[in-house]
């Protein structure tokens, strides 16, 4: 079942941390720290380590409580991805795409072979109809891809998977986008080509100081 509150914030050594309810208790994942607290053991969330927590901390306001199944593009080793399984629980999925077999292999040692509900689809991105894997519709979908086409791919996957009216969180990476234009223009002309898609806007976040020239979406799909 879904955890209840997974996302909180617990005291280490008289500092406020994010954290998640550790879904496989006693385990860490990248060194995190394990603090119980009233019958429930939270891990650590690092905001240098993962956009979302950073996001969270920046003023993200987000209710996981109606997601289930997550579609998550540029899963990487796996940082991000734990959590999240943490948070929507083994009453959930994360389908987890990632293109690098060298990164996919820590992703599935480290991650999903020891975490039922997270998924490993080792495909590219750009091409989401090869994830045989998916048999429903998405409730999120979270991209963290450095491609300078990383909203497109964010709109073709939502295109095919995400239930309308549900959102989406993309990281907007500006310099792997357009080293020669000002992140702010970057964040905007990104902005643009989501609205243009059937996106509406939620909140835009810095994620400075944990990312430089980093910002997160949240949009919501709305097909025509």
């Amino acid at each position: 079942m879904k955890n209840v509150d997974a996302i909180s914030y617990v005291t280490v050594n008289g500092k406020a941390h994010i954290a998640t309810v550790n879904l496989l208790k006693g385990i860490t994942l990248y060194g995190e720290k394990l603090i119980s607290r009233n019958g429930s053991e939270y891990r650590t969330w690092d905001p240098f380590r993962s956009k979302l927590a950073a996001a969270y901390i920046n003023g993200l306001e987000f209710d996981f409580c109606n997601v289930k199944n997550i579609l998550y593009l540029g899963a990487s080793t796996g940082t991000t991805v734990s959590h999240l399984s943490d948070i929507i629980g083994y009453s959930g999925k994360v389908f987890a795409v990632e293109s690098s077999t060298r990164v996919a292999r820590e992703l599935i040692s480290n991650v999903s072979s020891k975490r039922t509900n997270v998924i490993p689809i080792i495909e590219d991105a750009r091409k989401p109809r090869s994830y045989f894997s998916i048999y429903d519709k998405m409730d999120l979908v979270y991209c963290d891809i450095a491609q300078p086409d990383q909203t497109t791919i964010a709109i073709d996957n939502c295109k095919i998977y995400l239930k309308e009216g549900k959102p989406m969180l993309l990281v907007i990476k500006t310099r792997s986008i357009d080293v020669t234009m000002s992140p702010k223009n970057v964040i905007s002309q990104e902005i643009k080509k989501l609205e243009s898609h059937s996106f509406e806007i939620k909140q835009k976040i810095d994620l400075a100081p944990f990312d430089k020239d980093h910002a997160m979406i949240k949009a919501i799909f709305c097909s025509r």
